[in-house]
């Protein structure tokens, strides 16, 4: 989730901010000492965002029984709000700043791999955070470039003769890749492929060890 901090302090080296808890106290203390904070782009949100937004919002309107996007872009609107929980105000995409069309424009694209709605572009195009759909890619099974079943592609090779069941996964670095984007990867390479698709490999985790049924230590 996105909560928002206050600004209290500023000491040689950094800044002190107070975080209001309301509802996710269990959140922040589970989160540990150190908390990734995101700083908010204030800028108007850009021409190219708008497009992106509206081209996905037209796509799930069509996947869900062409529905009219004026419609469907005012619930989703309204889900994507309720869910991120501290979207409190009326959230406009001809006004909102960059930093919250980028999250919408991420929200959108997780719903679109989760639901398997089909794009008129390749979703890896329209995102603004690569990294970020491809974690989303690999937790859902699906190919980062076609959005169809995928199968792990080793970006760091696990080596001939050695069994994948019993090297330790965490920190290796890896795609989502549907069979034929998989044989295309081992054929071109994977820098010109992933230059070509505009794709990040993800490294690693416990989550996705778990999901993939890795072996982590």
């Amino acid at each position: 989730m996105i909560a928002y901090a206050d600004v209290v302090g500023e000491q040689e080296g950094g800044f002190l901010l107070f975080l209001p808890c309301v509802n996710h106290k269990d959140l922040v203390k589970a989160a540990g000492e150190r908390i990734p904070v995101e700083i908010r782009d204030p800028r108007m949100i850009t021409r190219e965002q708008q497009k992106k937004a509206h081209a996905i919002i037209g796509d799930i309107a069509r996947w869900y029984g062409d529905e009219e996007p004026e419609t469907m872009k005012v619930l989703l609107k309204e889900v994507f709000g309720y869910e991120m929980d501290t979207f409190t105000e009326t959230f406009s995409l001809a006004a909102c700043s960059r930093t919250e069309a980028r999250l919408f424009i991420t929200w959108l694209i997780d719903f679109c791999i989760l639901h398997d709605v089909p794009t008129g572009v390749p979703l890896a195009e329209l995102t603004d955070d690569i990294a970020r759909y491809v974690y989303a890619a690999l937790l859902n099974h699906r190919c980062a470039v076609c959005g169809k079943c995928a199968e792990l592609h080793h970006v760091d090779a696990v080596g001939m003769g050695r069994n994948r069941k019993e090297i330790i996964h965490i920190g290796m670095r890896i795609l989502p890749l549907c069979r034929s984007h998989h044989t295309e990867c081992h054929h071109m390479g994977n820098k010109d492929f992933q230059r070509r698709y505009f794709l990040e490999p993800v490294k690693v985790d416990e989550r996705i060890a778990k999901e993939y049924k890795l072996k982590a230590r």
